[in-house]
């Protein structure tokens, strides 16, 4: 019989059907280093491309060209000897881009000049901006700022609400681990880096953080009274955790990126918003990088780091011991995976326990 999405979900929050996703950690964290090893060399090897916000320079527009030929702007950029390599960029259907170096005002209003003829369009349809490099440098330390006092704040919040500092650990090694192969996915493609990037990260950061912290906050529930009882592990109830809010963050991940898919292939590929293409990449690959490291890293990070507590040890032997011993009840299945149900067995609360009827006037 084939089961629906809403009995999957139940089969996995009753215990029925569960993944053994904190057992195989160990696969997990060897498929996330490959993947930080790769963004790591890409940063090393490729780099970013920082736009000019960051790195100073003049950027022209041309709007409504008749001919919006990137050649043309570059025969003009090499005819001015412009020192470095021109990033020119088709906007829409007839916008054009040209991005160089700092250059003197006056060679700027030249380049406007010769745009507007190039391109056969008015003079007052072609501006520019300038940004010199200190400025740039400005804004790149304070995006560097911005991101380190969410790491501290997150830190703390993480430490205050769980009350336990492996889950704010377990946490910030997801985050890191999603800025990595999102920063590496931007050495492999090429975009620029520009605020609304670092808007980007921030964003994904706060998904994948709230995310986690719901995954948490059911390993917590699960883990509550768990020296009170010697049927099941710590990893056990994790994993069910785990198990029990996996739908729930496949439905999120999935409406999400429905939206956040179409302002990247649609926006920026299709109708050629190349503005949207900075901030829409950063939120796509952070949100599905975010998503798997909720469920393959952030709580099997946090297990890993609690197994080497001494009391989750000496609780993890008496009941391995207790199932050699066969004096557990608990249900192991032919590949060797335990089925964990209820830790806490319900007691029927009595007739006190009712809702009670109001007096009704004979």
């Amino acid at each position: 019989m084939k089961l629906n999405l809403a009995q999957w979900g139940n089969s996995l929050h009753s215990g029925e059907k569960v993944y053994p996703i904190v057992p195989q950690r160990k696969r997990w964290f060897a498929v996330s280093a490959v993947l930080i090893a790769a963004s790591i060399a890409l940063l090393l090897i490729k780099g970013l491309n920082p736009g000019i916000d960051f790195s100073g320079g003049t950027e022209f527009r041309v709007t409504d060209a008749p001919n919006p030929d990137t050649a043309i702007a570059q025969e003009v950029v090499d005819a001015a000897g412009v020192e470095g390599t021109a990033r020119i960029t088709v906007l829409g259907e007839n916008d054009v881009r040209v991005q160089i170096g700092v250059v003197e005002s006056e060679t700027a209003r030249e380049l406007t000049t010769e745009l507007a003829d190039a391109y056969e369009v008015d003079a007052e349809a072609v501006s520019f901006t300038q940004i010199g490099p200190t400025w740039g440098a400005e804004v790149g330390k304070k995006a560097v700022q911005g991101l380190v006092i969410f790491l501290i704040l997150v830190t703390v919040v993480m430490s205050l609400y769980f009350r336990a500092w492996r889950m704010a650990a377990a946490a910030l090694i997801a985050l890191a681990h999603d800025l990595i192969i999102t920063v590496g996915v931007y050495a492999l493609v090429g975009f620029e880096v520009t605020p609304a990037s670092v808007i980007g990260f921030l964003t994904i950061l706060g998904y994948s953080l709230y995310d986690t912290v719901v995954v948490f906050d059911k390993v917590r529930e699960n883990t509550a009274n768990l020296t009170s009882q010697h049927r099941y592990t710590y990893d056990e109830l994790a994993n069910l955790a785990l198990n029990q809010t996996l739908v729930r963050s496949i439905n999120t991940s999935v409406v999400a990126l429905l939206p956040v898919s179409a302002i990247l292939f649609i926006g920026a590929f299709v109708l050629g918003a190349g503005t949207l293409q900075d901030i829409a990449l950063a939120l796509f690959v952070g949100m599905a990088v975010g998503t798997y490291s909720s469920i393959f890293v952030a709580t099997p990070a946090e297990v890993a780091l609690r197994d080497s507590e001494t009391k989750i040890k000496e609780h993890t032997q008496k009941v391995l011991a207790m199932r050699e011993s066969g004096s557990s009840d608990v249900t192991i299945a032919a590949d060797g995976s335990v089925r964990v149900g209820a830790v806490d067995k319900g007691a029927h609360q009595g007739s006190s326990a009712q809702p009670r009827r109001k007096n009704r006037k004979a």
